[in-house]
């Protein structure tokens, strides 16, 4: 057997409702002052008012930021970055889809108070360094797969993107509570689920960093997603659909993060950086 690396998340938690008891989790990692990263539309759906109600319960400060958009910008980063800060907090939770994830794992680096980087200096693959805050990640789509990714993906002009990749990304807990995902929208569902099932095909079939961890991985989430897309699509509020879906799709994303996308996601990349809206859904 060839030598391998195999790298993922703490601990994953999955659990119907479990967005709920957010403040609960946070209270047994000790943590003392969260920012909640999301975006106008979980807002507007108010698919993080569970979750923010039990900080109401607690003694845990709770800062929410709502203005991620559709592949982040610097600005975005910018300003979040600057609350963090300001705030002082000490924990970051990425709420909503592979956008807020995203920004939630540049800002659990970049906020940490002994960060001497800059966002320009973390980009591309290993150059980020030391430590960052406590990451937790909550996705309410089936899709990316950000939640156990190493990846990070940000617009820098009008049509160009930069990531950066690093083991720092990978979060403390990953939650995954199929009833955020609950009445997605069809062509949302449809869009995020096929991205899943290409990570997985990807994953399953390149060569680079190929291993039987991620072989696992990759099958297994096929295995979901092949036999619940059409009855997610057909049926948003299909509760066993939605599950497999979400599961699906994380064990996708630690097959990639591990045994890495290949040629149709490096030409997606310059498509995405030329039709910002299409490419990565909240």
């Amino acid at each position: 057997m060839s030598s391998f690396t195999f790298a993922t998340s703490k601990s994953i938690i999955c659990e119907p409702e479990a967005a709920s008891r957010l403040a609960e989790i946070c209270a047994e990692q000790h943590l003392r002052s969260v920012m909640l990263i999301t975006d106008s539309g979980i807002v507007g759906l108010g698919l993080h008012l569970n979750a923010v109600s039990s900080f109401d319960r607690s003694q845990i400060p709770l800062h929410v930021f709502s203005n991620v958009k559709f592949d982040p910008s610097e600005s975005v980063i910018f300003e979040a970055l600057a609350i963090a800060k300001a705030e002082k907090v000490d924990a970051i939770v990425g709420f909503g889809g592979g956008s807020s994830l995203d920004v939630a794992k540049v800002i659990a680096l970049l906020a940490h108070p002994d960060c001497k980087q800059q966002l320009v200096d973390i980009y591309g693959v290993g150059n980020a360094k030391g430590s960052r805050l406590p990451l937790i990640q909550v996705p309410t789509t089936a899709g990316t797969g950000s939640e156990v990714t190493q990846v990070a993906i940000i617009t820098t002009g009008n049509t160009t993107k930069n990531g950066a990749v690093t083991p720092l990304f990978l979060p403390d807990i990953a939650i995954l509570d199929a009833d955020l995902t609950l009445g997605l929208p069809p062509h949302v569902t449809a869009a995020t689920g096929i991205d899943a099932m290409v990570h997985a095909i990807e994953a399953y079939t390149g060569k680079y960093k190929k291993n039987p961890m991620s072989d696992l991985m990759a099958k297994e989430a096929l295995r979901l997603m092949a036999g619940s897309i059409r009855n997610a699509v057909n049926d948003g509020c299909n509760k066993k659909a939605r599950e497999d879906m979400l599961l699906g799709a994380m064990l996708a994303g630690q097959a990639f993060a591990n045994s890495p996308v290949a040629a149709v996601h490096a030409l997606a990349y310059p498509l995405g950086g030329a039709f910002p809206h299409s490419s990565r859904a909240k």
